[in-house]
């Protein structure tokens, strides 16, 4: 009996050997493939949100976002609707910076307004947004939010019909 139990116990102690080698294996690899998702220098945005790496060999070095813009937007991420739009709103290298900051800050303000059913100022920073940037939209999922989505198509459909008189 005191070799089958001597037997058992070696033969258990293995195969927890052998799992835990191959576990740690495992997580050796995740690591390496890790690094390319962590590591997002060969990147770039596109509008839409999404990062591709063959945009990055065919587009140019895009400019740095104000620090007050991912910092208004990190607020906004947190739920903060009210610190974002302040921050946002008070920031000067913002509103000195290009179209395309200026109009994502706008949108940001927006989504942080709807949000807190403040509709009104929602719908003048897509107005402000859109006299930006007459070209000025949302992305699919963004168009689609049950409370700024119609109170964007609203917005779009004032500066379509301003731009045809």
């Amino acid at each position: 009996m005191h070799f089958s139990q001597e037997r058992v116990m070696t033969t258990s102690f293995t195969r927890i050997s052998s799992f835990a080698m191959l576990a740690a294996a495992m997580m050796l690899g995740a690591c390496d493939s890790l690094d390319s998702i962590t590591k997002p220098a060969a990147a770039v945005a596109t509008p839409g949100g999404a990062a591709t790496a063959a945009g990055a060999a065919a587009a140019p070095e895009q400019p740095a976002q104000p620090s007050a813009l991912a910092d208004g937007i990190a607020l906004y991420n947190k739920g903060s609707y009210s610190a974002a739009v302040k921050r946002l709103a008070n920031a000067p290298e913002i509103w000195s910076a290009d179209v395309a900051t200026q109009t994502e800050a706008l949108k940001y303000m927006a989504f942080s307004y709807c949000v807190t059913a403040r509709k009104k100022l929602c719908r003048q920073q897509f107005d402000k947004a859109l006299k930006l940037d007459a070209g000025f939209d949302l992305s699919a999922g963004e168009k689609g939010h049950p409370l700024w989505g119609p109170v964007f198509n609203q917005a779009k459909k004032a500066a379509a019909t301003t731009a045809k008189k």
